[in-house]
This record gives C-alpha cells, sequence and structure tokens, in this order.
C-alpha cells in the first residue's frame, strides 16, 4: 500500500482528466503527475534521502496537492507545518524532527529570517507561493522546470509517510508518525462503510491542507478520481464562490466553518444545490447547527467522521442514514470497517453498555507513535490501543457517544460534568451564538462549571438568564455558576476550541487541577 499509487492508477485510467483547480489555475492527472516526478527529482537533488523529513508551512494550493505526493515519491517523508502556529512553534516542530528543507508560500515567505535563526537546521529554503521569489530562496517553478523525471521511490506499507504535529488543546505539540498502510487504511476503511464522498465527484479544499482531517478527504478523493478544487483558506465567500463557479459537489467541513456558513447572508442566496456530500468532524457540533447546516445544503447527505491524528484519522462514522434517527444525533456513529474500538475503565477492562470511560482503538490505522517521545508512544498505545483521551459511551447497538475530552471534564461538587453537554443546552438559546465550557477553581465546590460565550450581534444576557435556560435542559448541579460573554475563542487550526487557553485565566500556566 502507498500514497501515489492513486496518482499511477490516475495516470493508466484518466490522463487527461482535471486534477486541481486553484484560482484560475487548472492542471489534469497528467500534468500534475509530470510536475510531482520533477518535484521529487529536484528533491533528490537538493539531497533528499530515504525517509528524510520534508515540511510545506503554505496555506492551500495546487503546489500543495503535488507536493504531498512529491515527497513520497523522492523518498521523503511530509511535515506539514500548523500554518497557524507562532514562528517559535513552528521552528520547535522543524528541529524536533530533524526537518532541513522547507517549503513557504507568500503567507509566510516573510518568516523566513527569523525561521533560520531559530532553526539552525535548515539548509533550503524554496518559494512555493504565487509572486516573484524572494532573495535567499529557491524558486519552486525554477526546481520543476530545471529537474529530470525521478522514478517512484514507491515507499509503502509501514514506510513513514508523515510526521503530523498535533495541534496543541493538550500542551506542546507531539509528531505523530503514521505510515503509508495506516493512512489508506484508514482511508478505504471509510469508503467501504459508507459512501461519505462521490465517485468522480469535485471535492472543495477549504480547511487546512496541513490537517489530517482534510487529508483524510484528499486521500479518499484521489482514490475515488475526484477533482480537487483548492482555496488557500477558509472564508464563506471564498467557499460559496468556489461551490456555484465550479460544481462543487463534497467538502471537508469543521463546525466552526458550517457555523460560519449557516449564519452568513451569503449562503443564504448562494446557489449550493451541486452539494450532494458533507464530510465533518475535528470537533463537536451542536444540534442546532447541524440541523441548519442540513437545510442549507439540502442537496447533501452528511456523514460524521470521528477520531485523531493518531488514527490516521478515523475511528467511527456517523453515515448519512444514521442522520435521520433522531436518537442518533449526538452519536459519533459506530466503528468504522477497518477499526476496532471499545469504551474501557482505569484498569482498560471493557465497560458495560452505556457506562463512560476512555475511548480506545487498534487496528493498522493506528500510529506508529510519536516523534522521538518513547514514553508518551508507551503509554498512549499500552495494551496494544490507542488511548484518545476522549470519554465516551457505546450503546446496545455499538453507537458511540463522545461525551468530553477527559482533560475538560469538570468535577463540582464530586459530580462528573461533561462540558459537551452544558455546550449543548446553551447554543439552543437563540441569542448565544457559540459556548465553551470549562472548570474554573471554586472553593466551595471544588470545581464549578464556568461558560464563555459567543452572543449573536447585538444581543445580551445575564447568568441569571442562562441558568434559567440550562435548567429546561440539564440538571441543577450541571448549571454554570459564572459566565464570560467574549468576541471569539482561541482555536486551533482544526477549529478546536483550544479550552487550556481559555483555562489559563483562572489556573495559569499549571496543569490543570482540583482544589
Amino acid at each position: 500500500m502507498q500514497i501515489t499509487q492513486s496518482l499511477h492508477q490516475a495516470v493508466q485510467s484518466r490522463p487527461d482528466q482535471v486534477a486541481t483547480i486553484f484560482g484560475s489555475r487548472t492542471r489534469t492527472v497528467a500534468e500534475t503527475a509530470d510536475r510531482v516526478a520533477r518535484m521529487a527529482g529536484a528533491l533528490r537533488e537538493l539531497g533528499v534521502v530515504d525517509g528524510e523529513r520534508v515540511g510545506i508551512y503554505a496555506l492551500n494550493s495546487d503546489r500543495y496537492h503535488e507536493l504531498l505526493y512529491a515527497v513520497p515519491w523522492a523518498g521523503g517523508v511530509v511535515n506539514p507545518v500548523n500554518s497557524r502556529w507562532s514562528v517559535t512553534e513552528v521552528a520547535y516542530s522543524l528541529v524536533d524532527c530533524g526537518t532541513d528543507i522547507v517549503l513557504v508560500d507568500d503567507a509566510f515567505a516573510g518568516t523566513v529570517d527569523e525561521l533560520r535563526a531559530k532553526a539552525p537546521n535548515l539548509r533550503e529554503v524554496i518559494y512555493c507561493g504565487e509572486g516573484e521569489t524572494p532573495d535567499g530562496l529557491l524558486s519552486y517553478e525554477d526546481l520543476v522546470a530545471g529537474a529530470e523525471l525521478l522514478e517512484d521511490a514507491r515507499r509503502r506499507d509501514e514506510d513513514l509517510y508523515g510526521v503530523y504535529y498535533t495541534g496543541g488543546t493538550t500542551g506542546a505539540p507531539k509528531g505523530v508518525m503514521l505510515d503509508h498502510r495506516a493512512l489508506l487504511t484508514s482511508a478505504m476503511g471509510c469508503m467501504v462503510t459508507t459512501d461519505m464522498l462521490s465517485r468522480g465527484g469535485v471535492l472543495l479544499h477549504a480547511a487546512p491542507m496541513f490537517h489530517l482531517a482534510d487529508g483524510a478527504a484528499w486521500n479518499i478523493a484521489n482514490l475515488t478520481h475526484a477533482v480537487h478544487v483548492i482555496v488557500p483558506s477558509f472564508t464563506v465567500a471564498g467557499v460559496v464562490d468556489a461551490i456555484e463557479k465550479h460544481g462543487v459537489t463534497d467538502a471537508l467541513l469543521v463546525p466552526t466553518m458550517i457555523q460560519a456558513i449557516v449564519d452568513s447572508p451569503e449562503a443564504a442566496t448562494a446557489d449550493l444545490t451541486s452539494m450532494q456530500r458533507v464530510m465533518y468532524g475535528a470537533s463537536p457540533i451542536s444540534e442546532s447547527v447541524l440541523n441548519r447546516a442540513r437545510a442549507t445544503f439540502a442537496n447533501a447527505r452528511f456523514t460524521q467522521a470521528y477520531g485523531m491524528t493518531e488514527l490516521a484519522p478515523v475511528a467511527t462514522l456517523l453515515t448519512a442514514d444514521d442522520h435521520d434517527v433522531s436518537s442518533l444525533a449526538r452519536s459519533a456513529g459506530r466503528a468504522a470497517a477497518h477499526a476496532e474500538v471499545r469504551v474501557v475503565g482505569p484498569d482498560d477492562q471493557t465497560l458495560p453498555r452505556g457506562e463512560v470511560g476512555e475511548i480506545v482503538s487498534r487496528g493498522d490505522h493506528v500510529m506508529q507513535g510519536y516523534w522521538n517521545k518513547p514514553d508518551e508512544t508507551a503509554q498512549a498505545l499500552a495494551g496494544g490501543w490507542m488511548h484518545t483521551g476522549d470519554a465516551g459511551y457505546m450503546d446496545a447497538d455499538g453507537y458511540l457517544f463522545v461525551v468530553d475530552r477527559i482533560k475538560d471534564m469538570v468535577i463540582s461538587g464530586g459530580e462528573n460534568v461533561y462540558s459537551v453537554e452544558v455546550e449543548n443546552a446553551l447554543v439552543k438559546h437563540d441569542r448565544i451564538m457559540q459556548a465553551a465550557v470549562v472548570g474554573v477553581p471554586d472553593d466551595t465546590w471544588g470545581e464549578r462549571v464556568h461558560a464563555f460565550l459567543i452572543l449573536r450581534e447585538g444581543e445580551d444576557i445575564t447568568l441569571e438568564e442562562v441558568r434559567e435556560w440550562c435548567r429546561q435542559h440539564i440538571a441543577n448541579y450541571k448549571l454554570p455558576r459564572s459566565i464570560d460573554v467574549v468576541d471569539s475563542f482561541p482555536v486551533s487550526g482544526a477549529g478546536k476550541v483550544l479550552k487550556r487557553e481559555l483555562r489559563k485565566e483562572f489556573w495559569g500556566n499549571s496543569d490543570r487541577s482540583i482544589n
């Protein structure tokens, strides 16, 4: 199993089909394959050896698509850099896994001097943007034009494909090592389980291509002969324009993107009828937002994927048909064809159905480990199962319900309060657009439930109103005891709310504890 096989197969069966659309630029499968082989040749000429890491520090583009093939074609390992990180964090990831070559586009070319100062191991920086190549950088297009075609190194199976740095929801980034087998096992398992993307469809890349949520869609789309329509980054206007202009049929969207779309006037008046599939995941979504999304994309079938980078990335799927069952509205679905999933207690023994414990998974989709972190790897993969750090339960029919990140659970007065449950109650209020719930220190209760709220424009709300509203939906001990109204939440590159950042005001930089 090798990632580049899908490109070989496409060249053989459909060389003249459009492969990528980026702005006004369209490239066929044959053109893409030629450029991939030449870029791989250029990387070899620059000294890339088997297993060497190559960083991609850029927004979405057709060149990003090429690099996801070209790096393994040259024998290398991709290091897709989180484009939302500070230069210090980027440098850390490059140094940590020994990435000596990195590609930057217009958005990040201005950081190169600082990057070189903080990552002295860098020997080459390649400019893959749209303008003139800055002084001191190599030109992507010149490299492609001047390189010889290279035979595919055919890295495969247990050969490392990528080092994906987790995005900082729980502390220092860790490099997740994923091989070709894991990524293709996950992609093919998804395809067998449900029709989450259209065959021969048109896939929109609006989520960041550095993140494995989009990477999963990329892999499946390559296997199902899709056209890749790529926008540099997410904007509602950009998404709407791409759907209307290119007849987009499929999209991977994280919940924050979906919320922005359903709240926008652009989407309300746009022709979105070409959309057939929407895949979502990476963070929780409220029932109200999901219902509005299904109305906005009225012709589309929705699939939810649950997993994490360490699972390449899918463990369970809530299919389009499952979305029509009201009792499954909060479910993350059942185990995909390639994954075993259990809910376990502190002793790692499987819990009875309905009991909350930690979600674990095993199979060929599981990571090799964390780069250069043997202790963390051993802990995460104890007993051969990936311990997700998520709390959940499984019902009698095998449907998984994720109730919280274990570290985000609030213990107030000895009672467990799952933040997601409180957030779901809050966003049902017509004045509350988004909510994030954390535990903060309290002298009486140990921890109290604290809610950060983003309100709809021009609205206001009091704690008493919030508590009275929530009382209709959840138990008294789960009610927020304090609130903050804010303009925005800190989020990771995948759109996950960084609750550790929200907690800092109350707990400081120390590890979260209970009074």
